[in-house]
């Protein structure tokens, strides 16, 4: 392997000399040629040589023209090699160079190993201040993580080493010792020699991918060099497209499986090589189906989604660019629905009508599709898009018997479609791209999923016996149901990837709104369009989302709902564009678009997913981050604005106390309460303890954590109060709790002791009708 001085003191200014020399060679040859063919050849072939010895030279004089286009051919691949390897050299050469720098920048001085290191000289005169030893880690982590990076752009320069060396013997036609000691083995130029690094690469991973195909298994040594080829270049066309193309839809799903009989079956030993070599393989089909950027008449990107988008999508469909893609696509629809052996599939049930179970080519490819990154989002739409075409015409297409879920088999997307929404989830162009309603034509997408899709959900067929007697029973559900579906959702209406810390608070793009919105009012109302004018519409959500298949909705809603805490409070208040009763639509205003829901409905939306009881704080916390944020920074010009700020967040904090009311909050409850009791001033323990909070200014933060156990009581005080009829009741707690709230803002804000009780009078006013209007459309539904 290089070392890292190799890397950075080799000259590579040699590899474009040889190449040079290399033409020069073909040229010379092909000089040779000529005057062969001028001059020799014709001796046995002008009239004047007759008989057996004229014919025989003549073949030979053919064969010897024939070993000098050879030549020619061998050496002008192998010129262009060279240059290939240069050009891939200096590139990733520049990256080792780059690192390298950047680490210096951040105070690292790299040895010649690679390795780099901090001077901790420089802090020793803080030794012993409080934070030493915390500042010492975070360099010790900085050390580790710059040499880690470096080594892996040394390993890159590496892999490109190696696959120069292989297709240059290759090009040589240098052969190996059986080769040499076969009978009949040919030892001329190598007249199919091509100049293409990562052709010859993809023939070798070929090689390997045959061998596993015909039931062989490779050697730790050819499972390493696979896995090299794939890293060197999964995301390389040439190389990807070449590989695909000779596998074919079929046989890349069927190398797919046996990968996956190997690690988990057949060869446990050597798992962590193949489901490395099943990685590689699927970064192999995200760079082989990458669809081009495209761009507009002001060069700039359009997104997945966006307006143009499609045709230009439909103008490079057309073009040669595309023909892999294309090939690929409709050789997938037809494979995909084809059944193959699996073992885990095949092996789950022993005994009975379900042993030897096969699994659908569209759940291999999903499964392949998990682990690796990258795809386009047109190609994961589109293989969405066909999957659900399948099942359209068979619900029944991706049943299996027995369950495929958690640890131990959850890897298995036995659900095709909900697995390939998990990927798109990964991607929020892709996700906002493929649910967004007015960029799907006439498919519908969002609102099959969440309402139409119905009995496809259910996934794992079941069985009844009888004595002796099986019979067929009732399709069932795995517990990890609508995951992909619910991490999908997160990621198209926020804008990030699902799961990921929160962002700073905001309004969202118009296609973020507009799923946001009709996802709501599809799960309370069962239509995009809300309640609409249809008096027989009742608001569901809080049942639906309590359900058990829907789960996995709960908490990537809830991060979504946290970040749409600027909506949500507006709404709740009344304020919201679309007021009390919300529109048909989301409000499309660019970048500041907003959802337009009914404030039952955003009601019962928190409801249904705090469930899980972890959700309802986060969506609290979120929105009270939200409103002391505006509290803190607004330039209030009178002792009104300030009072109808008060009484918009005391409206706000009834209702949202009135939701946590109707839960039950238990041990979530006392475990905060006792963090509580253990927080300290400007640390943000609450902001610690759960995922997905939104990001606000500190000032807000402050005011957010001062009265945290005061929330908490005020919550707890509201419990049982809609079961048993008793919402008049007062809360004083939660009076409590909001004057500690203003009387701890006003502080921080330097307000006078009159305007700040001014403010705790309008919020305590203001919380009673909150309170009751979210008891009216949890109750109610309506």
């Amino acid at each position: 392997m290089l070392t890292y001085q190799d890397v950075v003191t080799t000259k590579l200014d040699t590899l474009t000399t040889a190449a040079g020399q290399w033409d020069a060679m073909a040229k010379a040859f092909k000089d040779v040629e000529d005057l062969y063919k001028n001059k020799v050849q014709p001796v046995a072939t002008d009239g004047g040589w007759h008989g057996l010895t004229a014919a025989s030279a003549s073949a030979q004089f053919k064969a010897t023209r024939a070993q000098l286009q050879g030549a020619q051919t061998e050496a002008k691949a192998i010129a262009s090699l060279l240059r290939d390897a240069h050009t891939q050299f200096v590139t990733l050469r520049k990256v080792v160079t780059d690192t390298v720098a950047k680490a210096v920048e951040d105070d690292m001085s790299v040895d010649s190993h690679g390795k780099a290191t901090y001077d901790f000289s420089k802090i020793a005169q803080y030794r012993n201040d409080p934070d030493y030893q915390d500042y010492v880690a975070k360099r010790r982590r900085a050390e580790a993580t710059w040499t880690r990076r470096i080594k892996e752009a040394v390993q890159a320069v590496d892999d490109a080493d190696q696959g120069a060396k292989l297709a240059l013997r290759k090009a040589a036609g240098v052969k190996t010792g059986l080769e040499k000691a076969l009978p009949g083995t040919a030892h001329g130029f190598n007249s199919t020699a091509v100049g293409d690094i990562e052709v010859y690469e993809a023939r070798e991973a070929k090689s390997y991918a045959d061998t596993v195909l015909d039931g062989g298994k490779l050697s730790a040594t050819e499972r390493a060099n696979w896995e090299r080829l794939n890293r060197d270049n999964a995301d390389d066309p040439k190389y990807s497209q070449t590989l695909l193309n000779s596998l074919g839809p079929e046989d890349t799903l069927k190398l797919e499986n046996r990968l996956l009989d190997l690690a988990y079956v057949d060869d446990k030993a050597g798992k962590k090589d193949y489901l490395g070599l099943q990685k590689g393989l699927a970064d192999t089909l995200a760079g082989a189906t990458r669809v081009p950027v495209f761009k507009d008449d002001q060069g700039k990107t359009i997104p997945y989604g966006a307006k143009g988008y499609q045709e230009k999508f439909s103008d490079w469909k057309k073009t040669d660019q595309a023909d892999f893609y294309n090939n690929w696509r409709e050789g997938m629809q037809k494979a995909g629905v084809k059944q193959y052996d699996l073992d885990v599939v095949g092996d789950k049930i022993s005994v009975g009508i379900a042993q030897g179970q096969q699994a659908r080519g569209y759940q291999s490819l999903v499964t392949l599709m998990q682990q690796g990154d990258g795809y386009s989002p047109q190609f994961l739409a589109d293989i969405t898009d066909d999957m659900i075409e399948a099942e359209r015409k068979d619900k029944d297409i991706w049943d299996l018997h027995g369950s495929f879920e958690g640890k131990e088999d959850g890897w298995f997307a036995n659900d095709p479609v909900d697995g390939a929404l998990s990927v798109m989830s990964k991607d929020p162009e892709a996700a906002t791209g493929y649910l967004d309603p007015a960029a799907d034509g006439d498919k519908d997408r969002l609102t099959y999923l969440l309402r139409d899709r119905g009995d496809v959900w259910d996934t794992t067929n079941t069985t009844n016996w009888r004595g002796n007697l099986q019979t067929i029973g009732s399709d069932t559900f795995d517990e990890d149901v609508r995951a992909g579906l619910g991490l999908a959702l997160e990621a198209a209406t926020t804008g990030q990837e699902a799961k990921s810390p929160g962002a700073e608070l905001g309004r969202h793009s118009e296609a973020q709104a507009r799923i946001m919105h009709d996802t709501i009012n599809l799960l309370d109302y069962g239509d995009a369009q809300g309640k609409g004018d249809d008096e027989g519409r009742v608001g569901k959500a809080v049942e639906t989302l309590s359900k058990e298949d829907h789960a996995s909705l709960r908490g990537p809603l809830a991060r979504a709902m946290a970040s749409y805490s600027p909506d949500t409070v507006d709404i709740l208040a009344g304020d919201g564009p679309g007021g009390r009763t919300g529109k048909e639509g989301a409000l499309a205003e660019g970048d500041g678009s907003q959802i337009q829901n009914s404030r039952s409905s955003v009601l019962r939306m928190m409801r249904g997913v705090s469930e899980d009881s972890e959700n309802y704080f986060l969506i609290r916390e979120g929105q009270q981050m939200y409103m002391s944020e505006q509290l803190s920074s607004e330039n209030f010009d009178s002792l009104e604005g300030i009072k109808n700020r008060a009484a918009k967040q005391g409206e706000v904090y009834g209702a949202v106390n009135a939701v946590g009311g109707d839960l039950d909050l238990g041990a979530r409850d006392a475990a905060l309460s006792e963090a509580g009791d253990k927080r300290v001033y400007g640390y943000h323990l609450v902001g610690g303890m759960i995922t997905g909070l939104p990001v606000v200014g500190d000032m807000a933060q402050r005011t957010v954590d001062g009265v945290a156990n005061e929330w908490l009581k005020a919550v707890t005080a509201e419990e049982g109060l809609l079961a048993r009829e008793r919402i008049s009741s007062s809360n004083d707690a939660a009076e409590q709790q909001l004057d500690e709230y203003f009387k701890d803002w006003g502080t921080l804000n330097h307000q006078s002791k009159d305007d700040i009780g001014a403010t705790q009078r309008e919020a305590r006013q203001s919380y009673m009708g909150g309170r009751e209007l979210a008891y009216d459309a949890l109750r109610e539904r309506k």
